[in-house]
């Protein structure tokens, strides 16, 4: 069964939930708003179900919920933050409104975040950025999913790049990818429910295809597109975290629960202003390129599926499964 309730009313339970769970409230508005955003775009793995594993984790200090983001300028075109091992959204919001003004300063700037955490639907930052006017690429890592091609251990994380590009009297052309074929959400999902997984999504732990959830579980994800997209992962690492001197994957504790020590991973994002490499017109060139995509009949732009399940959910209500709702009333009152 599910209960639907509004945005505002959703943002304020969570609120409520990680200052009880000892985040302050200047942190816990951000990270409540990141989690009602991926309900409203129907991304429920990245929505409310992670509530109640950042609670944990702030509760006993795996995540520190007090953490006051420490923003650098190390470089002209450069702005680093250090997370402080507390939420990554706060972080990137102090990272990303530094890095705006760099780029409009310079033309380009570097985002490097360090000892960070989840960072949620990394589009959702590119998007933000976009709305700016500015296009970017952004990276970041993740704990280990995903072996070297040819290996059977987990080195890499799903590690998700996300680019996003302003357009003249349109939302931004957001592009949101993981380099796993699956989320490993979703196969918690299945190994929750009993159910398999379809071929292709995993290996065992002896490398072997497997369609068991569990098995998958205990094994690696396969990286989408095989060699070339575990190729990627390796550079996404050495980006996310290599230059920011973040965890790589296979150093990175789980995001799921709140056992060791902070996961400390990395994101970087490189900011790009139009301006500055084509004139006035740059972003109506590149408007260009996307009519003739849509002159085609069948296609769409990457993202209008989540836009329009943003407009619907912002006027009918977001539905979450009753059980997490009552769980999460419960925790904004006690405590985990």
């Amino acid at each position: 069964m599910t209960a639907t309730h509004s945005a505002a009313e959703l943002q304020n339970l969570a609120e409520r939930v990680l200052v009880a769970a000892d985040t302050s409230s200047e942190n816990a508005r951000p990270v409540a708003a990141a989690l009602i955003a991926a309900e409203l775009d129907g991304i429920a793995t990245h929505g409310l179900a992670r509530l109640p594993f950042y609670a944990d984790q702030s509760a006993r200090g795996k995540v520190a919920g007090r953490a006051v983001p420490k923003v650098e300028h190390p470089a002209k075109a450069v702005v680093r933050v250090d997370a402080g091992n507390g939420f990554a959204y706060p972080a990137l919001d102090a990272g990303i409104a530094a890095a705006l003004e760099v780029a409009r300063d310079c033309g380009a700037a570097v985002l490097a975040v360090t000892r960070s955490h989840h960072c949620g639907i990394l589009g959702h930052h590119a998007e933000r950025i976009a709305r700016e006017g500015l296009v970017s690429l952004f990276f970041s890592n993740t704990p280990a999913a995903i072996a070297p091609w040819g290996g059977r251990t987990a080195l890499f994380g799903t590690d998700p790049i996300a680019f996003g590009c302003p357009r003249p009297n349109a939302p931004p052309l957001v592009v949101d990818a993981a380099l796993s074929v699956a989320a490993r959400g979703k196969i918690m999902v299945a190994a929750t429910k009993g159910e398999p997984i379809p071929e292709g999504w995993a290996l065992d732990a002896d490398g072997n295809p497997t369609t068991g959830a569990m098995a998958a579980l205990g094994g690696t994800l396969m990286a989408v597109g095989g060699s070339k997209g575990a190729a990627l992962a390796l550079a996404v690492e050495l980006l996310a975290a290599g230059l920011t001197g973040a965890n790589f994957g296979f150093q990175a504790s789980s995001f799921f629960d709140s056992k060791g020590d902070p996961p400390g991973i990395g994101q970087l994002a490189i900011l790009f202003d139009p301006r500055a490499f084509g004139g006035k017109g740059t972003v109506a060139h590149c408007e260009e390129l996307l009519q003739a995509m849509l002159q085609q009949p069948g296609v769409r732009l990457p993202g209008d599926r989540r836009l329009a399940t943003r407009a619907r959910l912002e006027a009918e209500g977001i539905a979450i499964p009753r059980t997490l709702f009552d769980e999460l009333t419960r925790r904004a009152a006690h405590g985990t």
